[in-house]
């Protein structure tokens, strides 16, 4: 479950991210880093999380004309982040461009391309936020769209909610990766996310790898926090 379970790192400097990390290697999957971290630090956040052996999940969502998303892939990739992500409204001539960035970094620098990911209509998001954007339809439709649209421009999974995950599972296949953030144990508040899950909720229903952030950050005792997630997760599986 360990390996399923990715902490983000929404924090403003990286003294307290690597006091995470620190606390946290080993016991999570992936680290998260986000726009806020990124801005704040650069690489350094990256480099940091790599210096304690953990995995970097670049959280930086890309959306640009596809020139310049290839060049952001790359250099992600060539930094070592083993995971990455790209708004999938960006196009599908930019989702392409990804995916052959992604290859050709991995073959100049011998190494694993990074799992790129698409991300869907964020999880903070409502039908009544789509129909200001003038998007009519329904988001669970809206998120089968993209997520159809990734998986043909060659990415490997995306970015969804958790009640979305069989439908993308139907849509584009088992081996087709579902990232699920936004996820809320039932005693965690939730925040701004409008289309949340539980950690089980969201394993019954296919998610390959969870996202969890403030449930865990905002904990007194972090060590805690986390175990008592996992220990969900683990009944999920075995239920």
């Amino acid at each position: 479950m360990r390996e399923r379970l990715i902490l983000a790192l929404d924090l403003p400097t990286l003294r307290e991210a690597e006091e995470v990390v620190r606390e946290l290697r080993g016991e999570v999957g992936f680290f998260k880093i986000g726009l806020e971290l990124f801005c704040a630090t650069g690489p350094a956040a990256v480099e940091m999380v790599h210096r304690h052996g953990g995995r970097v999940f670049l959280d930086l969502k890309f959306h640009d004309i596809p020139n310049t998303v290839a060049g952001a892939v790359r250099r992600g990739g060539a930094m070592g982040v083993e995971m990455l992500n790209l708004h999938a409204a960006a196009g599908t001539r930019a989702l392409s461009a990804a995916v052959e960035a992604a290859r050709e970094m991995a073959s100049a620098h011998g190494r694993p391309a990074p799992v790129l990911l698409g991300v869907t209509v964020l999880t903070s998001l409502s039908a009544e936020d789509l129909a200001g954007q003038n998007i009519a339809a329904p988001v669970e439709q809206q998120v089968a769209t993209l997520a159809a649209m990734v998986h043909a421009a060659g990415l490997d999974g995306v970015v969804c909610a958790g009640s979305e995950v069989r439908t993308i599972k139907r849509t584009c296949g088992k081996g087709f990766l579902t990232v699920v953030p936004g996820v809320r144990p039932a005693w965690a508040a939730t925040g701004d996310q409008r289309r949340t899950m539980t950690p089980a909720e969201a394993l019954v229903c296919g998610a390959d790898y969870l996202v969890l952030g403030r449930p865990v950050l905002a904990s007194a005792d972090r060590r805690s926090a986390l175990a008592r997630i996992l220990a969900e997760m683990e009944e999920a599986i075995d239920a």
